[in-house]
Order: structure tokens, then C-alpha cells, then sequence
């Protein structure tokens, strides 16, 4: 049977092709649409249904205008009430695509609406499941994404939900169904993805614990909600844009693609609300930048952290990239709902340099720097994650997680001075840029965070002290 999973590594995302005698189907289209459109025209086929799983929460699908674009019918499963023309599947509702049938079996769970496709072949052979973010990899779909939207639902409500739909309409299938998941590891869709991206649902009874058959429901809802960390404040956004419809992409990347040379910077700069959004990456960053540019690296998950660290997913934004990469930034910007480019520094910072205008630095220093500087005990604040700071950090460290620092800056003194890490240096060159915009001078920020820091003599623990501070 021909079904491709398309991979995009920074949402940590997949979408799948279908084909079979000149028809095609799209599941969980990305919000740029051409790839899919161009990879039909290469097998000369129709796309025929564009099958979306539920309304994501992590990205901007490009259901409607992939259907605009080729006369594709949308499809959702049971419960789905979409604001544009699409056919709400009935349970157990079989689609043709030429020879392959697509079977959606209705599985509530991380949303009301979620729903699992099976693949049958042109022979009636089932084949496999894409399962969108009901079943992944070594996990399952969060079921607090909905309650957000919806103000009667609770997660409790929701992972017993999916617990009946894991049960009753997952695990009686056959072992040797391949499972084609929505995600990988790196989304926040789930808390315990694997980095494969395929398996037999077989093997996945074997080893994902939600698959245990010896968990009760209560259980299940326990260990289900164990852990769990606040989604990203954009979800709620994007899955409302999912629902009501969206600016065509088309128009997004015309309006986006304004080349601006200093003068014209400078004027759209002093406009109100207009945020300077800086991509390149951290090094390059550091050495020299426009005065209240934020820092978010194209060369990372820059999407998820756009989401993370700007609220306002409306909000104005003028973009500094290395050159030949201004397209790219919007295209992954508009992914995640942020449409709000107006334009960008023709020849990059660059043209700003040469221009002699007004420029900041960050203060980075090696981690020799950092372990000669430690033995005074300066401050350290670690900006990695809950986890990753139970796991190992820096003895006295405190910890403000990136995507909670502007609701902490009132712990962060001006006149003490202090030294930022994250893992690798990409976070907390985010948090200094944030902090510089913020009128924070007296810092530094370490290159390489603690994976450099670790192979040092300073010392760390897995002790989780009194200066966790979330």
C-alpha cells in the first residue's frame, strides 16, 4: 500500500500521502500546501479527500487551502463542527481513494472530535492506522488541549474518554497494523514520544504503557495526567483557527515578503506595537543586534518557541535573517499562526552595521569563563525546563523555565549581577534577549549551557533545592 509520512523535524510533525489509481489524500497537512500538491502532480493523481484527525492545537493545518487549491473535500470525524464546508464522517464511514479504503473510527479522547483512520489495501487487507494524536509512539494525545476551547470538559473527563477509545476501538485491532502518528518526540502534543515514528501496533501493546491492559481506568487516568506540563499559550489560538478558517498563505507570504531598506526599517520600527524579531543564530546574535530585537534562532525549534515566548499570536513583527532566508522564517512563523509579518531588513543586519546605527551585545562567555567566575557563587539561573533541572544542575542554581520568564521577571534583580544557561545556549539567548529588552544590563549568558558546564569541574546535583522557583 502507498502511504508516505512527511516529516518536519522542528514541530516535530507528520503528515501522510495516500495514492492508489490516480486518486490521492492528504492527512494533517501542514499550512504551506505546494509540497503536497506537486508531489501528486508527480504521480499524476487527483488529490481526492484531505483527512484531518482532529483540530490541532500545535499547528495551523493547510486543510482549506489545499482544498481550495485542487477541489479536495475536507474531512472530519464524528462530533467536528468545522466553520467551512467539510464532510463530518459518521463512525466506521468508509472513503474510497482509488483502490484503498480509509475507514474513520471515531476515538475521543485528546479531543471530541479525534479520530483514527484504517488503511485498507486493494486487496481488503488491513494495513495499517493513522492514528493522529490519539496513539503515538511510546505515548498517547494529552487530553487537556480541548478543555481550553471547550469550558465544560475536564482532562479528567477527556482521559476516560480515552481510555474507551484505546480499548475498545484501538487494541482489538490487528497486531500487524503499522500505527502512522500525527507526532514524534519534541511535540508538546504528548509527554513521552519516542523519536521513532512508525511501529506495529503489536509492538506498541508490548511497551506503551497507555496500551497496559492490566491498568484500570482510574489508573489510567492517573498515570495519564501524571506529570503533565501546561501547554504552550498558542494552542488555544490555533485551534481556533483550525475551526474558523484562516488567511490564505498565499496572502501571508506576499505580505510578508516586503524587502525594507534601513530607512523604511527604521520608520515601521517606530511604529507602535511592531516587534523586531531576530533569526539569526545565538553566536551571531550575541556579537552585535538592533536595540530591542528578540532573539528566536531559525536553526532550532523556532516555531514552538515563537509560541512559547510571544504571547500575541496577532502580533506585528519586522524580521532580521541571514539572507535567502526571509521565506523560510514566514513560512514557519505562519505554521504556527503568526501571520503578522509586515516585512524585512533587506541584506540583514549587515545593512544595519554598515549603516552605523545604534547596535546592543549580549556579554557570552566560554564555560572555562563560567567555572572560573563560579568559584565567587555568583548567582546562576537556569532557564531549562522542570524536568531537565531535577535531572542535574548546577549546585544553587534557581530555575525560571524560558517559557515562564515574563511572569518572573520581578524575582530577577537589576543591580545583582547573574549568569544565564540553558542546555545547549539556544534558550537562554532567547531569555537575554528578552531581558535586554527589558532593560536588564548587569548579566551573562553562557555558550554552550549545560552540556559544556557538565564536562567541567563545577558542581551539579539531581537534588531538587528550595531555589526551583517553579
Amino acid at each position: 500500500m502507498k502511504v508516505e509520512q512527511i516529516y518536519t523535524g522542528c514541530l516535530a510533525h507528520a503528515a501522510y500521502y495516500i495514492e492508489s489509481n490516480g486518486e490521492a489524500a492528504i492527512v494533517d497537512p501542514l499550512r504551506e500546501v505546494q509540497p503536497y500538491i506537486d508531489r501528486a502532480a508527480k504521480d499524476n493523481a487527483k488529490i481526492k479527500y484531505v483527512f484531518e484527525t482532529h483540530f490541532h492545537a500545535d499547528f495551523v493545518s493547510g486543510h482549506i487551502d489545499l482544498a481550495k487549491k485542487t477541489g479536495a473535500q475536507i474531512i472530519y470525524g464524528p462530533t467536528a463542527q468545522p466553520g467551512f464546508d467539510a464532510i463530518v464522517a459518521e463512525d466506521n464511514q468508509v472513503f474510497h481513494v482509488g483502490k484503498y479504503s480509509v475507514k474513520a473510527i471515531h476515538t475521543p479522547g485528546h479531543t471530541l472530535e479525534s479520530t483514527t483512520y484504517l488503511l485498507i489495501d486493494e486487496n481488503g487487507k488491513e494495513h495499517g492506522i493513522i492514528s493522529g494524536d490519539t496513539l503515538f509512539i511510546g505515548d498517547v494525545g494529552r487530553p487537556d488541549l480541548a478543555q481550553h476551547v471547550i469550558a465544560e470538559l475536564t482532562e479528567e473527563k477527556l482521559a476516560g474518554m480515552l481510555f474507551d477509545s484505546l480499548r475498545n476501538k484501538i487494541m482489538p485491532l490487528s497486531d500487524d497494523l503499522i500505527v502512522y502518528p500525527n507526532h514524534g518526540a519534541g511535540s508538546a502534543c504528548g509527554k513521552n514520544m519516542s523519536k521513532e515514528t512508525t511501529d506495529t501496533l503489536g509492538h506498541q501493546k508490548q511497551v506503551n504503557y497507555a496500551l497496559n491492559p492490566e491498568l484500570t481506568k482510574d489508573e489510567f487516568i492517573k498515570v495519564l495526567l501524571d506529570g503533565l506540563a501546561p501547554p504552550p499559550g498558542y494552542f488555544p489560538s490555533n485551534v481556533l483557527l483550525n475551526i474558523k478558517g484562516y488567511e490564505s498563505f498565499d496572502d501571508v507570504i506576499k505580505r510578508g515578503l516586503q524587502p525594507l531598506n534601513v530607512y523604511e526599517f527604521e520608520i515601521l520600527n517606530h511604529e507602535r506595537n511592531v516587534m523586531i524579531l531576530d533569526t539569526r543564530n545565538a553566536e551571531d546574535f550575541s556579537k552585535g543586534f538592533i536595540p530591542h530585537s528578540v532573539n528566536i534562532g531559525l536553526d532550532g525549534s523556532f516555531a514552538q518557541w515563537v509560541g512559547e515566548m510571544i504571547s500575541d499570536i496577532n502580533q506585528k513583527m519586522l524580521l532580521i535573517t541571514e539572507e535567502g532566508r526571509e521565506e523560510e522564517a514566514i513560512t514557519r512563523l505562519a505554521r504556527v499562526g503568526y501571520d503578522g509579518v509586515v516585512g524585512y531588513l533587506k541584506g540583514g543586519f549587515d545593512a544595519w552595521k554598515k549603516a552605523e546605527k545604534p547596535m546592543e551585545t549580549i556579554h557570552r562567555i566560554s564555560v572555562e569563563e563560567f567555572e572560573k567566575q563560579y568559584a565567587a557563587k555568583p548567582m546562576v539561573i537556569d532557564v531549562r525546563k522542570k524536568s531537565e533541572f531535577k535531572s542535574e544542575h548546577v549546585v544553587d542554581a534557581i530555575n525560571i523555565p524560558a517559557n515562564q520568564l515574563t511572569k518572573n521577571l520581578a524575582q530577577i534583580p537589576k543591580e545583582t549581577p547573574f549568569i544565564v544557561h540553558c542546555a545547549g545556549g539556544y534558550r537562554s539567548m532567547i531569555v537575554a534577549s528578552i531581558l535586554k529588552q527589558n532593560g536588564w544590563e548587569n548579566f551573562t549568558e553562557v555558550r554552550g549551557g549545560f552540556a559544556a558546564i557538565s564536562k567541567t569541574q563545577v558542581p551539579t546535583t539531581d537534588y531538587v533545592c528550595p531555589t526551583t522557583l517553579l
